[in-house]
């Protein structure tokens, strides 16, 4: 079957599944129509671009399932016009799709390898709205600038309340709570000074690891 047949049908399943969650929403699954999910898989796996299985990629990272991916898009909320700040680019795919809604993407990933394709990527996609840096976002990228959201795809142990100062007021962010053994998505509103958490559903995601690679 041709490549772009398999697209077709592996993005169209995508959206029969997430309908059946109650996804419906047309920007998001327009931008994520736009985004060729076979583009940033390895090329053995470009079959599984769109199911729910975790794909692994470079630098022992790997890509949450094509649901998830899209599940935790919906519950960003991203509209046009905001500014966006993701911790961990890995393939670049979520970057990709909210930058097709936002008005600018900056997205950071400690290992060089995986900044490298997802720049490369970027360009051929000619997304401009995005940069791509290499840096460490255990505390976020202050001196940036404030950021309407904030999407992280690493475990923190504990609330990270250090983030307040980088979201705009009514700003919110998604990131991984640990809990034990366990991994909690939440969604983090700014109010004033204070942070109001709404948990999510269990993710597979790792805790955070400080500081940029020494190689790759």
């Amino acid at each position: 079957m041709k490549s772009g047949m398999v697209e077709k049908e592996g993005f169209a399943a995508l959206v029969l599944r997430l309908r059946s969650e109650g996804i419906s929403d047309l920007d998001l699954l327009t931008a994520v129509e736009q985004t060729q999910r076979s583009q940033f898989v390895p090329p053995p796996l470009a079959e599984d671009a769109y199911s729910s299985r975790t794909v692994p990629i470079d630098c022992g990272s790997f890509m949450e399932g094509a649901d998830l991916a899209v599940r935790l898009l919906h519950r960003l909320q991203v509209k046009p016009g905001h500014r966006v700040l993701e911790i961990g680019t890995g393939s670049g795919f979520t970057a990709a799709v909210i930058a097709r809604i936002a008005e600018r993407v900056l997205t950071v990933e400690r290992y060089r390898t995986l900044v490298t394709a997802a720049q490369s990527r970027m360009d051929a996609l000619g997304l401009r709205n995005v940069v791509v840096r290499q840096a460490d976002g255990g505390n976020g990228m202050p001196g940036e600038g404030t950021f309407d959201r904030i999407f992280v795809t690493a475990a923190f142990p504990s609330l990270p309340r250090f983030y307040a100062e980088q979201l705009t007021h009514g700003g919110s962010m998604l990131a991984p709570l640990m809990d034990g053994e366990a991994c909690m998505m939440v969604r983090l509103t700014k109010t004033g000074s204070r942070f109001e958490r709404e948990d999510l559903f269990p993710v597979p995601f790792l805790p955070i690891v400080p500081h940029i690679a020494a190689a790759l």
